[in-house]
């Protein structure tokens, strides 16, 4: 699956907890990122201080469904099964 255009799940539902510009803690799940653009496209795309965690995603219709309120809801899910 190919991530959907206009969509920015990724940048908002999940934690982050490494470092990223501006964000020298991370962010908290159901916090948009700061370089989540109007646009819903990620500012640090293709940079070398997009964390790893970004990079790594991959989209799924597991963790996307099919729409963003939907990724937005599934995203928080797997991050509160997952949290430590």
């Amino acid at each position: 699956m190919n991530c959907r255009e206009g969509c920015g799940a990724c940048c908002i539902a999940p934690s982050i907890s490494s470092p990223l510009p501006g964000m020298p803690h991370g962010k908290p799940a159901g916090e948009r990122c700061l370089h989540l653009s109007v646009e819903q496209l990620c500012q640090l795309f293709g940079q070398p201080e997009r964390p790893a965690v970004c990079s790594d995603f991959k989209a799924d219709i597991e963790v996307c469904g099919t729409d963003q309120a939907d990724a937005i809801r599934l995203i928080g899910w797997w991050e509160q099964m997952t949290a430590a």
